[in-house]
């Protein structure tokens, strides 16, 4: 079996040759990520009185990687602009400015 580290996957908060502002931007777009992953789940939550045919722990499990999976995407490419804007706030306080 594979281990897995806190820096696998798509985001590493603290890559080796990243320079102060790429790890903002990393961390930035962590953030967004797990932010959209809590919007879906909540979303999702929400039980307007329908009667699941399929449902279950298996669907539900794949609903979750779903989720993840495009609330990983949705924050690398920017798509809802939280990284951007975070990052924009934050930069102030980082001395690379590239």
């Amino acid at each position: 079996m594979t281990a897995i580290s806190a820096t696998s996957g798509p985001f590493s908060l603290t890559p080796q040759a990243a320079s102060p502002r790429e790890q903002l931007r990393g961390a930035a777009q962590a953030f967004e990520a797990i932010f959209l992953r809590q919007l879906l789940a909540s979303a999702r939550a929400s039980d307007f009185g329908g009667d699941d045919l399929l449902g279950g722990p298996g669907i539900e499990q794949f609903e979750a990687m779903r989720d993840e999976q495009f609330a990983d995407i949705a924050s690398q490419q920017g798509m809802f602009g939280l990284a951007e804007a975070i990052e924009r706030q934050l930069a102030a306080f980082v001395g690379d400015s590239t």
